[in-house]
């Protein structure tokens, strides 16, 4: 859901990297945690499909942030994932993986960039997030 604010599409990508978990089995290496291997296939698997999609869409329209408070913890999830859909890819990918509970230094790992750097770099994307969530009055 953080690459795509659509539960379908989102579904679809799950299964498709799956797939591709099961079709390229024999080609893990053991160099690394097979649920960061998954998670690279998984991300691979979500930024084609971005760029897919960008390629066939002729306008990309922003997502309107909601101007009521959400109510229920269904609607707070629902207006998180617009808030994070709003961020910019890199950003998208790395909030992602937090939110799916991964480490900081296998995050690292699967983003290529140092943990120091992740390190800040959640922090920054937290902060941007937080912004978004006290100017539309979702959390104090």
């Amino acid at each position: 859901m953080g690459y795509f604010n659509d539960p379908a599409a989102a579904k679809d990508l799950t299964q498709e990297t799956f797939i591709a978990v099961w079709k390229n089995l024999s080609t893990f290496r053991q160099q690394s945690k097979l649920s960061t291997w998954i998670f690279r296939i998984a991300t691979n698997i979500c930024l084609r499909a971005i760029e897919k999609s960008k390629r066939y869409q002729a306008v990309d329209l922003p997502l309107e942030i909601p101007d009521v408070v959400a109510e229920s913890p269904d609607e707070q999830l629902t207006f998180l994932y617009k808030c994070i859909a709003e961020l910019n890819e890199a950003d998208r990918i790395i909030i992602s993986l937090v939110l799916e509970d991964l480490p900081q230094a296998e995050i690292a790992d699967i983003v290529g960039l140092s943990h120091g750097n992740i390190r800040i770099k959640i922090h920054r994307i937290k902060e941007k997030l937080a912004l978004k969530f006290k100017k539309y009055g979702q959390f104090q």
